[in-house]
């Protein structure tokens, strides 16, 4: 498909959807049925999209050979003594870049921080990994991201 028209403006290329079916058991068919329903898809593909999507993304962390992204959520107590301190250094000593932070207090003694990281994959899990093992931190996950197309 051309991406330029006759006067000359370039517009992207939209990328041509193809049918294909697939045959499942029954069994596994009623089960995808119910979790198009359950998280609120329109439709079996739009839900089949997205577990492709999320496949693409686990291969490009699990290959290890390209920048990704991720999004460490963690709540500690912010009366420990020195982890604030402890996060801001293990965060500024990693090779990762730390996009964002956003921290809020919850209660008295809670904080829940989002740090958006970019780099490569076992960079970014080392880092998740040492802020998650802090005294003090009584949550951490990390949410894993890459480039999909489409």
């Amino acid at each position: 498909m051309d991406s330029t028209i006759s006067e000359g403006i370039d517009i992207p290329n939209v990328e041509e959807t193809i049918r294909f079916s697939v045959s499942l058991p029954r069994a596994l068919l009623e089960e995808l049925d119910r979790r198009v329903v359950n998280k609120g898809y329109a439709s079996r593909s739009e839900l089949v999209r997205d577990l492709i999507r999320e496949r693409i993304v686990e291969e490009t962390w699990e290959r290890g050979d390209e920048e990704v992204a991720g999004v460490l959520t963690i709540v500690y107590d912010h009366h420990q003594r020195e982890l604030t301190q402890h996060i801001l250094d293990i965060q500024h000593r990693q090779y990762v870049h730390v996009v964002a932070t956003t921290h809020v207090h919850m209660d008295h003694h809670n904080c829940l921080e989002t740090i958006i990281i970019r780099g490569m994959p076992a960079e970014i899990e080392r880092l998740s990994l040492e802020i998650g093992g802090l005294r003090g931190v009584r949550f951490s996950e990390l949410t894993r991201a890459s480039r999909v197309q489409n």
